[in-house]
């Protein structure tokens, strides 16, 4: 039986279920992220929105965790304080994470265990452009954008106070989450607050946290008797190398966010300004860190074990933990009609002082610095016959700087300028969109290295064709370019002696950059159909990406103080998949309606010298029903996922998994106000959930069984 058939005989006998959550949303919903802001039907681009209580449901204590269950989105998770968004299969430095409009500006793409310094959870919106967006932000959205909305600059004047506070606790890590916000209006002027407090402790999961340890205990009496000495020398190992049972050590952690901002509004705009801080404390599980000792070190160890045994866990003198700190300053100015022949003017600039520690117990063992600013124009321009767009200036600057042990990538300073023109044309059932944009990149590190400068260029055409009131079909063709990123060119630069290499805790490897590489080119086709009557709907896309240059991190087969070597290459790539997403009313009455959600994606990522690409997603089939009433809610959701059996050179396979979810919710109205109870129970068969695309998927797998239980009232 495959897939899809043990998933629909598994739905048929559930009883409640899941409001479809990803894209089931209002016609109105205007994409923030579209310069000539149109509805999502209203552009071939491939967009996913999370709004209003669908945002509510999935928001999670990461960026990733909140849109991994959408169709060509996942999450590669570090532990349960890092959960990176994957968009199509492309991650780090080719997903642009955007804060109403500008970058974010943390450190999440420089490696793998650096969170986002984004919160969903207060969020108004997260709007998703899958595929590549360096039309409209650059060469870092070659695998698409995520865009963070929140009100911290209020662009709506309402008197009055305005607001809401949630409170949730999630029993698989213990932890605790109070949201808190307030938006009013006073005159001419409007203001936001909000604030966020989260704690958990070492999560609970399923068995060991080591993929393999239930093999190593059940080999049989011969099996142990050969490999006696192996065995022997694998029990003097500490609690890295053997796992845990039942939580997965170090996976703690804390958040803290507050946020103010205004404005001031006109009869033709307004001007605003915001203030965010946000701390964040959280723990590498072991694995995630390897630290490799000398001959010396290796013959006095059980002297070290011993000196350590009051400790709770062994090892834990040795325990990274990061203490990440971010303060960002946001300006915003909006005018309508500043003169003939311009309808909107809007203008950001975005200032972010950022810096983490990786703590091991009190020493400081690296410290990661990015002072950056950033400033976007949009102008869109008034109709002209049947054209209709916008044109733009975005430019930035930045420096970013490691010091420490793993200091392995220099001082260098960036500067990155772009312009860009976007266009649409409307005629009868057709919308043709087309853009030009053109950017200038500048890395210049501190002496170790040469400076580099590129010049890219990208540009974009796609049609949109309403063939009747319930069918649309969509085509788009775009052709990008990526700068390399700076850990990409200078990582260990000026280190020519192997004995010199600097290894990347995070990768468990030494990584090794090329100044010489050339910009990243990317031609995709994507093309889609949408069928909705009202009361069903069925979404599906097909993409196929084909990239020259792709910058790949490859095995090199070396080592060095037995660490693997791996280098930053150009190579090329093919990438092309499927995307579906459905929604059918089952029945619809009085009392409620009941609904079912169908949806799957497969991905696949191919180098051309016949090699697979790293941690990519596997194939995924889901199902939600749901029954939704005036004031009741109930849902479950199963989602399959397929072994992930092409992994890449050097890198293990991951089993795939089912995983079961249910909720609830109730709603009782108090005059103008709600309130809100709801419940969660995740992964109720308390399956081993091994991320492919994570780097530690064989010693850090998902939480267990958990409920999430909250209260949220709104005002």
């Amino acid at each position: 039986m495959n897939s899809f058939s043990r998933i629909a005989l598994a739905i048929a006998g559930v009883s409640v279920a899941d409001v479809y959550a990803a894209e089931d949303l209002p016609m109105e919903h205007v994409l923030v992220s579209v310069p000539v802001h149109k509805t999502a039907a209203e552009t071939a681009l491939p967009v996913t929105v999370l709004a209003g209580d669908d945002l509510h449901r999935a928001a999670t204590a990461t960026l990733g965790g909140t849109l991994e269950f959408s169709p060509g989105l996942a999450k590669a998770s570090f532990g349960p304080g890092v959960g990176q968004p994957v968009i199509r299969g492309q991650a780090g430095p080719r997903v642009t994470v955007l804060q109403n409009g500008t970058v974010s500006a943390d450190a999440s793409n420089v490696s793998a265990d650096h969170a986002n310094a984004v919160e969903a959870v207060l969020a108004d919106s997260v709007e998703v452009l899958r595929g590549p967006a360096t039309l409209l932000y650059g060469g870092g959205a070659i695998g698409g954008v995520v865009n963070v909305i929140d009100n911290r600059i209020p662009v709506n004047l309402e008197e009055g106070v305005s607001g809401s506070g949630e409170y949730r606790h999630d029993t698989a890590s213990g932890g605790d989450t109070l949201v808190l916000r307030a938006d009013g209006g006073i005159g001419r002027f409007a203001w936001h607050l909000d604030g966020l407090v989260r704690n958990w402790d070492e999560v609970e999961i399923p068995g060991n946290s080591l993929l393999h340890s239930n093999d190593e205990h059940h080999e049989d009496e011969h099996h142990e008797e050969e490999h006696e000495e192996e065995h022997e020398e694998h029990d003097e190992h500490d609690e890295e190398s053997e796992g845990t049972d039942g939580y997965l050590a170090n996976s703690d952690g804390e958040t803290r966010s507050f946020t103010a901002g205004g404005s001031y509004h006109f009869d033709s705009g307004f001007f605003g300004l915001a203030v965010n801080r946000l701390e964040n404390d959280y723990g590498i599980p072991p694995g995630g860190h390897e630290h490799h000792h000398d001959e010396h070190e290796e013959e006095h160890e059980e002297e070290h074990e011993e000196e350590h045994d009051h400790e709770e866990h062994e090892g834990e003198e040795e325990a990274i933990r990061i203490d990440m700190e971010q303060t960002r300053y946001d300006a915003a100015l909006h005018i309508h009609e500043p003169f003939a022949g311009l309808d909107v003017f809007r203008g950001f600039f975005t200032y972010t002082d950022y810096q983490h520690q990786e703590l091991e117990g009190e020493e400081i063992g690296t410290e990661f610095k990015n002072e950056t600013w950033q400033t976007r124009l949009e102008m869109v321009h008034s109709p002209m016959g049947h054209f209709h767009g916008s044109f733009g200036l975005q430019a930035g600057a930045g420096e970013f700087s490691a010091f420490g042990e793993e200091a392995y990538i220099p001082v260098t300073d960036s500067t990155e300028v772009g312009v860009f023109l976007v266009e649409d044309w409307h005629y009868e059932q057709w919308t043709i969109e087309g853009g030009l944009r053109a950017d200038w990149t500048e890395r210049d590190p501190e002496a170790v290295a040469r400076k580099r400068d590129f010049t890219a260029f990208s540009a974009s055409a796609s049609a949109l064709w309403d063939v009747s009131s319930t069918w649309q079909f969509g085509a788009a063709l775009m052709h990008a370019e990526r700068a390399p990123a700076i850990e990409e060119l200078y990582s260990n630069a000026g280190h020519s002696d192997p004995h010199d290499w600097i290894p990347h805790a995070a990768t468990r490897a030494i990584e090794l950059g090329d100044p010489n590489l050339s910009t990243e080119t990317s031609n995709n086709i994507d093309l889609s159909a949408y069928w909705d009557n009202d009361r069903h709907f069925v979404r599906t896309a097909v993409f196929y990406n084909d990239f020259s240059d792709y910058i790949s991190l490859a095995n090199t087969g070396m080592e060095e103080d037995e660490l693997p070597v791996l280098a930053y290459r150009n190579d090329d790539a093919t990438f092309y998949g499927v995307e579906i997403d459905s929604q059918f009313t089952l029945s619809q009455f009085n009392a409620g309606s009941l609904l079912l959600g169908l949806q799957g994606d497969y991905i696949r990522g191919e180098l051309d010298d016949g090699g697979d690409v790293p941690r990519m997603p596997p194939r995924r089939v889901s199902a939600k029903l749901s029954w939704e009433a005036d004031r009741w809610m109930t849902w479950a959701r199963v989602q399959d996922a397929a072994d992930q059996d092409r992994p890449g050179e050097n890198e293990e396979a991951t089993p795939g998994y089912t995983r079961w979810d249910a909720g609830a919710e109730y709603r009782q109205p108090f005059g103008e106000s709600e309130l809100l109870l709801f419940v969660e129970l995740n992964n109720i068969s308390d399956e081993d959930i091994r991320l492919s695309t994570s780097f530690l998927r064989d010693v850090a797998p998902e939480a267990g069984r958990s409920v999430v239980g909250g209260i949220r009232f709104t005002f």
